[in-house]
C-alpha cells in the first residue's frame, strides 16, 4: 500500500513539473514571437515614419518611388472584421441556443456534427467555394464588375467564425445550473423567456469568449479572404477590391527584399498589436462584470 502511494505521489509531482514546463513554454513561444516582430518591425516605422506608415493612403512597395502608407489596410481590417463580427455572432448564439435548448435531442445530435465538421474545414477551401460561387453570384446580383470585394469577404469570414462561436456558446449555455431555469419556470416565465432572460444572461461570459474566439478568427484570416477580396490596396468600400492587413503579408513577402521585407514585418507588428488589444479590452470588461 505504501508503495502504490509512493508511485501515486511521484507520478503526481512529475505532472505538476510537467505541467509547470508547458505554462511556460507557451509563455516564452508568446515573448519570444513578441521581441522577434518588434525588432523585424520596428526598423522600417523608423525608417518610413510613424505617422506616413500608419495613417498613409498609398501602398506601392515595387514602385519606382515607393510608398508604404496602411491605413487601407488597417481600415479594411477594422470594417470586414466588425461587419463579420455583426453578421456571426447573432447567428452563432441563436444556433447555440437551438442546439443547446430548443432542438430535440435526435435533431441536436444530427446538427452537432455540422457545426464540427465547419470548424475543420481548411481555410483555402473557404475561400475556394467563395471564389468559385460567392463572387460570381454577387457580380451578377448587384451588377458589378467584379465580385471580389469587402463585401464577398465579409460573407465568408462571417461564414468561418460560426463553428467557433457556435460551440463555446453551446458550452457556456449548458454550464448554466438548472436550478436557474427551475425557478423561472416557477415564477411563470415561458421556456422563450427563461433562455433569453436567465440562462443567456447567466452564460455571458463564456458567449463573450465566444466572440474573442470569433474576432481572433476573423482579423487573423488571410488565404481565403485574399482570394475574394480582391487584394488590391484601396480604401475600403462595400463593393471595391480591397486588402487587409494579413493579406498585404501574405500576397508579398514571397518575392519581398530590403525595407519592402522590413515593412511586411511592420504590418504584422501592427496586427499583433491589434489582436493583443481586443483581447485586452474584451478581458477587461468580462472580468468587471464577472465582479
Amino acid at each position: 500500500m505504501d508503495k502504490v502511494k509512493k508511485f501515486v505521489l511521484v507520478f503526481e509531482k512529475i505532472m505538476q513539473i510537467l505541467f509547470t514546463i508547458c505554462g511556460f513554454l507557451a509563455v516564452a513561444f508568446v515573448l519570444l514571437i513578441t521581441g522577434y516582430l518588434i525588432v523585424s518591425g520596428l526598423p522600417a516605422i523608423r525608417e518610413i515614419g510613424l505617422k506616413e506608415f500608419l495613417l498613409g493612403k498609398v501602398w506601392a512597395s515595387t514602385a519606382k518611388d515607393p510608398r508604404y502608407g496602411i491605413l487601407p489596410f488597417i481600415c479594411t481590417s477594422v470594417y470586414g472584421t466588425l461587419a463579420a463580427i455583426i453578421i456571426g455572432v447573432p447567428i452563432g448564439l441563436l444556433c447555440a441556443i437551438f442546439l443547446a435548448k430548443m432542438a430535440p435531442k435526435r435533431l441536436a445530435a444530427f446538427f452537432r456534427p455540422a457545426v464540427d465538421l465547419l470548424a475543420g474545414i481548411p481555410s483555402v477551401v473557404y475561400g475556394l467555394v467563395g471564389m468559385i460561387i460567392l463572387v460570381p453570384f454577387v457580380r451578377e446580383t448587384f451588377d458589378l464588375a467584379d465580385g471580389a470585394n469587402l463585401f464577398s469577404a465579409i460573407i465568408v469570414l462571417a461564414i468561418m467564425i460560426l463553428p467557433s462561436i457556435i460551440s463555446v456558446s453551446e458550452t457556456a449555455i449548458k454550464a448554466v445550473p438548472k436550478e436557474y431555469e427551475e425557478a423561472s419556470y416557477a415564477l411563470g416565465a415561458t421556456k422563450t423567456e427563461t433562455v433569453f432572460k436567465v440562462v443567456v444572461p447567466a452564460a455571458k461570459s463564456g458567449i463573450a469568449a465566444a466572440v474573442v474566439l470569433g474576432i481572433g478568427r476573423a482579423i487573423g484570416e488571410a488565404m481565403a479572404v485574399m482570394m475574394v477580396a480582391g487584394n488590391v490596396a484601396n480604401m475600403p468600400g462595400l463593393f471595391k477590391s480591397v486588402r487587409f492587413l494579413t493579406t498585404a503579408v501574405a500576397s508579398e513577402m514571397s518575392y519581398s527584399s530590403g525595407l519592402q521585407r522590413q515593412a511586411l514585418f511592420s504590418i504584422a507588428l501592427v496586427l499583433f498589436v491589434f489582436i493583443m488589444l481586443i483581447n485586452l479590452i474584451l478581458n477587461f470588461i468580462i472580468k468587471r462584470e464577472k465582479k
